[in-house]
C-alpha cells in the first residue's frame, strides 16, 4: 500500500463529507453501558510526538471543544486488533500465557521499527495523525503474527473487519454535531504536512481493552521490549 496515497485520497473524501455535513457521529463514546472489550498488540509514541500531538489538539479545540479528543494516555498505534471488540468478551475466555507466547516468537528477527509521523488526515467521524514506518519491518511483524494465530486454535479475530495497513493514530473523534466544520477543516489543512517526529519503537504492549483504548478500562497483559543489536 502507498500510504500517502491512501492517506491523501482519505482525506480528500472525508473533508468532502465533513464539509457537507455527511460525517457520522460516535454514539457510544459517552455509553457506560458500553460493554465491548477485546486484545490488541499496540505502541505508544514517544513523549516528544505526544507533546507534539498535544499542540494539535489544543488547536482543534478552539474550534470544537465538546469533541471527544484522546488523552495522552490512550493515544496509540494499533499493531494488530487481535480479538476486536466485542460485547461479552472477558478475559476469562482465553489463557493470556497463549497468547503472549505467539506474540513472542512472532517478536524474534524482526527488524528496528521506526515510525515517521508527518502530517494529519481524517475519516467522516475522526482525525488521525499519518504514521508511515521507514521501512517495512512492520509489515513484517504483522505477517508473522497473522502466521501465527492461523496455526492455532486459540480465538482471534485478525482482518475481520479490515486488513490493517496504515500506522495511524486517532487524536479526535465526533462524537455530536460539528460546531463549525469549514474551519475544522482549515485547522487539519493548517497541519496536514505537520512534522509531528520520528521515533524508534521499543516497546510493544499486549492489552485487553475497550473500543477507545481508555487507561480506566485497559489492563497491561505484557509488555515486550525489543532489542536491537
Amino acid at each position: 500500500m502507498n500510504l500517502s496515497e491512501h492517506y491523501n485520497e482519505l482525506f480528500k473524501k472525508s473533508s468532502k463529507a465533513i464539509l457537507s455535513e455527511d460525517y457520522t457521529l460516535d454514539t457510544k463514546i459517552n455509553n457506560p453501558s458500553d460493554k465491548r472489550f477485546g486484545i490488541t498488540l499496540l505502541i505508544r509514541p514517544s513523549q516528544e510526538i505526544k507533546a507534539n500531538i498535544q499542540l494539535f489538539i489544543n488547536e482543534l479545540k478552539k474550534v470544537d471543544p465538546d469533541q471527544y479528543y484522546y488523552p495522552a494516555s490512550d493515544i496509540h498505534i494499533t499493531v494488530m486488533s487481535i480479538i476486536s471488540c466485542y460485547e461479552g468478551f472477558t478475559l476469562d475466555k482465553i489463557s493470556s500465557s497463549d497468547y503472549i507466547e505467539i506474540v513472542e516468537k512472532s517478536l524474534v528477527d524482526v527488524n528496528k521499527i521506526q515510525i515517521d509521523f508527518q502530517g494529519v488526515t481524517a475519516s467522516p467521524s475522526a482525525v488521525m495523525l499519518q504514521g508511515f514506518p521507514v521501512d517495512d519491518a512492520l509489515d513484517t511483524l504483522r505477517n508473522k503474527l497473522r502466521e501465527g494465530f492461523k496455526n492455532t486454535t486459540l480465538e482471534q479475530s485478525i482482518d475481520s473487519r479490515y486488513s490493517i495497513a496504515t500506522a495511524h493514530m486517532t487524536v479526535m473523534r465526533f462524537k455530536q454535531k460539528l460546531e463549525n466544520p469549514e474551519k475544522l477543516i482549515q485547522v487539519i489543512e493548517k497541519f496536514r504536512n505537520h512534522n509531528f517526529g520520528k521515533f524508534t519503537v521499543d516497546k510493544i504492549e499486549l492489552v485487553f481493552n475497550d473500543w477507545y483504548q481508555r487507561e480506566k478500562n485497559t489492563r497491561n497483559l505484557c509488555d515486550l521490549y525489543l532489542k536491537y543489536f
